[in-house]
């Protein structure tokens, strides 16, 4: 059922207190104005600054403003007055619902139970959700949806209209680029989405389905705000990753799931990958580049810094930031080192009064519940400390191991490095290279070639094979030193994850022929 079809309803069975917790209060108004005309009912909107003024006055009417109903008792007073059939918008009334204005608040239950018996509707618009226990049973809440791609299609289409007669306007957009913006639009609300195209327009005097890192931008606005994601401008690609065939060739498939199309088709959005596997083999940079091939915002979710002093907070600065999320949706939401964020929390009782076990819990709910398209990237490197919880199927997509890279890896991922650092790949024997560098993870070798740097540097020479070499050899990898945990990590994921780079083979076993004696 939509918005418009549900609160009528709601108005037409007397329901007296309707709450609709949204920023946008001047798009919920036209849909009960036209509410209002069908049921043959006068509408009336309330602010702090106006008081009880006709819907739609104007801001500069000094003729409609009622100064004595700004306080809101005497607003409240008017509701019970008005004789004909009516809806009362409240705007911001939340302030009001404190627990220390019982008198609003007991006027309000006053009101509801005069209301029910009357064709009088009291809706109260807030962007923050305040219902005092008071009122609990009397209110009725609604949320309000963000514009839907159609509705942001019909504003696009309307800043067109007004800018084509422009001359120094250059409109370049075709359906695949007009799509694409629309696309990275999502999340944000009509003002917001306007705000952004005019910006787009004043700043580079054209409009093209190039400009999505605009739109990004001003959904990094709203994370910003929020104080508990970070935002990860990146420019990483799958052309930085070395070797992980299976992984990319999994996410390419995925990469078009969020578009009409695949709806249409009967694709569900898909809720997430796990990468778990050595420490510096690029898991973090494929949430990275997941960003950048995808061409969809990256939210780095610290677990950090959800957990509050106060009893309760920890739980609910999870729920803001889980909000945060699905508004600028769709996005990729990239929790990195889940198992160290979710260390303990079996144990959670007696450690921390079950605070991260609550979190916890709150997490894999959403994991599973979850609608809005935000693509889930955990990392992990320690398989102990991960819940089994989190490894079920249908909280995540799927679980890829991401091992130390094999010896062709290891020559593309000195590739990457190499010219990334400004020289030709092909100047070096990268085979000996990747030789030298057994056991190497991705992270090593880039520090190879970065000491090799150094050393060409100082002694003002151009780097070479061998100084590269000579910095292998100086470098004890990861996987001796912890070379017990890399076996047990191994052990642990051969049956219950996908290797990132080679497909899993079909047991030889299940293909021998049968031995019978005679």
């Amino acid at each position: 059922m939509s918005f418009a079809a549900e609160i009528e309803v709601l108005i037409r069975a007397r329901y007296p207190l309707i709450y609709v917790q949204t920023s946008e209060e001047m798009r919920v108004l036209p849909v009960l104005l036209e509410i209002a005309g069908r049921r043959g009912k006068k509408v009336f909107e309330w602010s702090y600054s106006t008081g009880i003024v006709p819907a739609g006055t104007n801001m500069q009417s000094q003729k409609s403003r009622s100064p004595a109903t700004k306080d809101p008792l005497a607003a409240l007073d008017q509701v019970m007055d008005q004789v004909e059939p009516a809806i009362f918008v409240f705007k911001d009334f939340h302030p009001f619902l404190a627990r220390s204005n019982f008198a609003v608040i007991r006027k309000l239950k006053d009101i509801a139970l005069h209301l029910k018996n009357s064709f009088k509707t009291v809706i109260l618009i807030s962007p923050v959700l305040e219902i005092p226990t008071e009122l609990d049973k009397e209110i009725t809440l609604l949320n309000f949806p963000l514009p839907t791609k159609e509705e942001l299609g019909t504003l696009l289409d309307r800043i067109l209209l007004d800018v084509r007669s422009l001359r120094q306007v250059s409109i370049e957009l075709d359906d695949a680029g007009r799509d694409r913006l629309l696309q990275a639009a999502l999340g944000l609300t009509l003002g917001e989405a306007e705000n952004v195209f005019a910006k787009i327009i004043v700043k580079d005097a054209r409009l093209s389905g190039e400009d999505v890192n605009d739109v990004f931008a001003e959904k990094q606005q709203i994370i910003r705000k929020s104080g508990l994601l970070e935002y990860y401008a990146t420019s990483e690609s799958f052309g930085s990753v070395g070797g992980m065939t299976v992984l990319k060739d999994w996410l390419a498939k995925r990469s078009a799931a969020f578009t009409a199309e695949a709806r249409a088709f009967g694709l569900p959005a898909p809720k997430g990958v796990l990468l778990l596997g050595v420490q510096g083999c690029g898991k973090s940079l494929c949430a990275k580049a997941i960003s950048s091939q995808w061409q969809l915002p990256l939210l780095r979710f610290d677990m950090g810094r959800m957990f509050g002093s106060l009893v309760g907070s920890s739980e609910e600065n999870v729920r803001r930031a889980i909000a945060v999320a699905e508004s600028v949706a769709p996005a990729i939401l990239w929790v990195d080192e889940i198992d160290k964020a979710f260390a303990g929390s079996q144990g959670s009782g007696s450690s921390d009064g079950g605070t991260t076990a609550r979190v916890f819990g709150t997490f894999l709910m959403w994991l599973s519940e979850k609608t809005a398209p935000v693509f889930v990237v955990a990392t992990a490197n320690d398989i102990s400390h991960l819940p089994p919880e989190l490894l079920r199927k249908g909280r995540l997509d799927e679980i890829f191991f991401v091992d130390l890279p094999g010896e062709p890896e290891r020559v593309e991922i000195f590739r990457v490095h190499i010219a990334k650092r400004g020289r030709t790949p092909e100047n070096f024997d990268l085979a000996a290279l990747a030789q030298a560098a057994g056991d190497f993870s991705g992270t090593e070798i880039e520090e190879a070639i970065n000491s090799a740097l150094y050393e060409a540097f100082y002694a003002s020479t151009e780097l070479s094979t061998e100084l590269v070499l000579a910095a292998i050899r100086q470098t004890v990898p990861l996987a001796k030193t912890m070379d017990e945990q890399i076996n047990r990590l191994r052990s642990w994921a051969d049956g219950r994850a996908r290797n990132a780079s080679t497909n899993r083979e079909a047991d030889p076993s299940a293909h021998l022929p049968r031995k019978v004696e005679f």
